[in-house]
Protein backbone atom coordinates (compact mmCIF):
# COMPACT_ATOMS: atom_id res chain seq x y z
CA UNK A 1 0.00 0.00 0.00
CA UNK A 2 1.16 3.72 -0.63
CA UNK A 3 0.89 6.41 0.77
CA UNK A 4 0.51 9.84 -0.74
CA UNK A 5 1.09 13.43 0.72
CA UNK A 6 -0.81 15.81 -2.10
CA UNK A 7 -1.66 19.37 -2.24
CA UNK A 8 -4.91 20.52 -4.35
CA UNK A 9 -4.03 22.56 -6.79
CA UNK A 10 -6.52 25.43 -7.19
CA UNK A 11 -7.32 29.07 -6.34
CA UNK A 12 -9.67 28.21 -3.34
CA UNK A 13 -10.69 31.04 -1.12
CA UNK A 14 -9.28 29.21 2.08
CA UNK A 15 -5.13 29.42 3.03
CA UNK A 16 -3.50 26.44 0.59
CA UNK A 17 -2.17 24.30 3.76
CA UNK A 18 -6.07 23.94 4.35
CA UNK A 19 -6.20 21.54 1.06
CA UNK A 20 -3.15 19.73 2.32
CA UNK A 21 -3.96 15.62 1.83
CA UNK A 22 -2.74 12.22 1.98
CA UNK A 23 -3.81 9.95 -1.01
CA UNK A 24 -3.29 6.20 0.06
CA UNK A 25 -2.67 3.60 -2.31
CA UNK A 26 -3.45 0.04 -1.94
CA UNK A 27 -2.30 -1.84 -4.72
CA UNK A 28 -2.72 -5.66 -3.47
CA UNK A 29 -1.71 -6.35 -6.74
CA UNK A 30 1.04 -3.96 -7.73
CA UNK A 31 3.16 -3.92 -5.07
CA UNK A 32 2.13 -5.13 -1.41
CA UNK A 33 2.47 -8.54 -1.96
CA UNK A 34 6.09 -8.58 -2.57
CA UNK A 35 5.96 -7.31 -6.44
CA UNK A 36 7.19 -4.20 -8.07
CA UNK A 37 4.55 -1.35 -7.15
CA UNK A 38 5.82 1.76 -9.33
CA UNK A 39 4.14 1.28 -12.19
CA UNK A 40 0.64 1.32 -10.36
CA UNK A 41 2.09 4.67 -8.11
CA UNK A 42 3.17 6.15 -10.81
CA UNK A 43 -0.05 5.83 -13.27
CA UNK A 44 -1.97 6.86 -9.85
CA UNK A 45 -0.13 9.57 -8.70
CA UNK A 46 -0.57 11.07 -12.71
CA UNK A 47 -4.46 10.30 -11.87
CA UNK A 48 -4.13 12.43 -9.05
CA UNK A 49 -1.98 15.08 -10.57
CA UNK A 50 -4.40 15.05 -13.83
CA UNK A 51 -7.13 15.47 -11.02
CA UNK A 52 -5.82 18.88 -10.09
CA UNK A 53 -3.66 17.30 -6.84
CA UNK A 54 0.31 17.86 -5.96
CA UNK A 55 1.71 14.70 -5.34
CA UNK A 56 4.29 15.44 -2.36
CA UNK A 57 5.28 11.62 -1.22
CA UNK A 58 5.26 8.60 -1.17
CA UNK A 59 5.46 5.89 1.92
CA UNK A 60 4.23 2.55 1.45
CA UNK A 61 2.48 0.51 4.24
CA UNK A 62 1.20 -2.86 4.36
CA UNK A 63 -2.65 -3.56 3.40
CA UNK A 64 -3.92 -4.67 6.79
CA UNK A 65 -6.83 -3.45 8.17
CA UNK A 66 -4.78 -2.07 11.76
CA UNK A 67 -2.14 -0.95 9.40
CA UNK A 68 -5.15 1.56 7.72
CA UNK A 69 -6.60 2.55 11.08
CA UNK A 70 -3.49 3.19 12.10
CA UNK A 71 -2.64 5.23 9.51
CA UNK A 72 -5.98 7.21 8.74
CA UNK A 73 -6.04 8.31 12.32
CA UNK A 74 -2.47 9.43 12.61
CA UNK A 75 -3.71 11.38 8.63
CA UNK A 76 -6.90 12.62 10.73
CA UNK A 77 -4.71 14.10 13.89
CA UNK A 78 -2.00 15.64 11.92
CA UNK A 79 -4.35 17.90 10.24
CA UNK A 80 -4.91 15.90 6.64
CA UNK A 81 -8.37 17.08 5.46
CA UNK A 82 -8.47 14.90 2.68
CA UNK A 83 -7.70 10.56 2.48
CA UNK A 84 -7.91 9.08 -0.87
CA UNK A 85 -7.62 5.19 -0.25
CA UNK A 86 -7.14 2.99 -2.96
CA UNK A 87 -7.75 -0.66 -3.74
CA UNK A 88 -9.27 -3.27 -0.79
CA UNK A 89 -12.58 -2.53 -1.61
CA UNK A 90 -13.43 -5.50 -3.55
CA UNK A 91 -14.78 -8.97 -2.33
CA UNK A 92 -11.98 -11.16 -1.62
CA UNK A 93 -10.95 -11.79 2.19
CA UNK A 94 -8.13 -9.73 2.23
CA UNK A 95 -10.19 -6.57 1.09
CA UNK A 96 -10.66 -4.85 3.95
CA UNK A 97 -10.30 -1.02 3.48
CA UNK A 98 -13.85 0.18 4.17
CA UNK A 99 -13.86 -2.01 7.19
CA UNK A 100 -10.70 0.08 8.26
CA UNK A 101 -12.44 2.98 6.86
CA UNK A 102 -15.91 3.08 9.41
CA UNK A 103 -13.72 1.60 12.26
CA UNK A 104 -12.48 4.90 12.55
CA UNK A 105 -14.76 7.43 11.20
CA UNK A 106 -17.51 9.37 13.07
CA UNK A 107 -20.08 10.53 10.31
CA UNK A 108 -20.81 8.41 7.01
CA UNK A 109 -20.97 10.30 3.71
CA UNK A 110 -22.53 8.13 1.56
CA UNK A 111 -23.35 10.47 -1.58
CA UNK A 112 -20.02 10.72 -2.37
CA UNK A 113 -19.91 6.33 -2.57
CA UNK A 114 -22.93 6.68 -4.44
CA UNK A 115 -21.80 8.93 -6.60
CA UNK A 116 -18.91 7.07 -7.39
CA UNK A 117 -20.72 4.00 -8.36
CA UNK A 118 -23.22 5.60 -10.41
CA UNK A 119 -19.75 7.02 -12.58
CA UNK A 120 -18.93 3.74 -12.33
CA UNK A 121 -22.09 1.95 -13.85
CA UNK A 122 -22.21 4.09 -16.90
CA UNK A 123 -19.34 1.88 -17.78
CA UNK A 124 -19.60 -1.70 -16.11
CA UNK A 125 -22.29 -3.47 -14.03
CA UNK A 126 -18.96 -4.70 -12.10
CA UNK A 127 -18.83 -1.09 -10.10
CA UNK A 128 -21.90 -2.08 -8.10
CA UNK A 129 -19.31 -4.89 -6.39
CA UNK A 130 -17.09 -1.98 -5.44
CA UNK A 131 -18.08 -1.73 -1.28
CA UNK A 132 -15.92 1.57 -0.89
CA UNK A 133 -17.18 4.23 1.79
CA UNK A 134 -16.90 7.91 2.18
CA UNK A 135 -16.51 9.28 5.65
CA UNK A 136 -15.55 12.42 8.44
CA UNK A 137 -13.17 11.58 11.17
CA UNK A 138 -13.00 14.64 12.82
CA UNK A 139 -12.23 17.41 10.05
CA UNK A 140 -10.59 14.85 7.65
CA UNK A 141 -12.34 13.36 4.62
CA UNK A 142 -11.92 10.18 3.74
CA UNK A 143 -12.62 8.67 0.20
CA UNK A 144 -12.50 4.80 -0.42
CA UNK A 145 -11.52 4.41 -4.45
CA UNK A 146 -11.31 0.70 -5.99
CA UNK A 147 -8.10 -0.60 -6.98
CA UNK A 148 -7.91 -0.20 -10.80
CA UNK A 149 -6.06 2.67 -12.85
CA UNK A 150 -9.68 3.25 -14.46
CA UNK A 151 -11.97 3.02 -11.25
CA UNK A 152 -9.57 5.47 -9.81
CA UNK A 153 -9.56 7.74 -12.76
CA UNK A 154 -13.52 7.81 -13.27
CA UNK A 155 -14.39 7.85 -9.39
CA UNK A 156 -11.68 10.87 -9.20
CA UNK A 157 -13.88 12.29 -11.82
CA UNK A 158 -16.96 11.79 -10.38
CA UNK A 159 -16.44 13.39 -7.01
CA UNK A 160 -13.77 16.17 -8.05
CA UNK A 161 -16.20 19.40 -8.21
CA UNK A 162 -17.69 19.05 -4.47
CA UNK A 163 -14.02 17.82 -3.36
CA UNK A 164 -13.45 21.65 -2.08
CA UNK A 165 -16.72 22.33 -0.86
CA UNK A 166 -16.55 19.42 1.54
CA UNK A 167 -13.04 20.37 2.48
CA UNK A 168 -13.80 23.77 3.03
CA UNK A 169 -17.15 22.88 4.94
CA UNK A 170 -15.43 20.83 7.29
CA UNK A 171 -13.31 23.70 8.50
CA UNK A 172 -16.11 25.95 9.78
CA UNK A 173 -17.53 25.67 12.52
CA UNK A 174 -20.99 26.41 11.43
CA UNK A 175 -22.09 27.36 7.83
CA UNK A 176 -25.31 29.04 6.94
CA UNK A 177 -28.54 26.90 5.16
CA UNK A 178 -27.62 27.23 1.56
CA UNK A 179 -23.87 29.24 1.67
Amino acid sequence: MHFAICNLKAPFPLHPDAFRFRARYYPQRHGCRGQPGRSFRARGQRILEDAGFEVKAVEILADDRPSIEGRLIKASAEGIRLVVTTGGTGLSPRDVTPEATLAVIDKLVPGISELMRAEGLKKTPRAALSRGVAGIRQATLIINLPGSVKGVRECLGAVRSILAHAIETLQQSSLGCGE
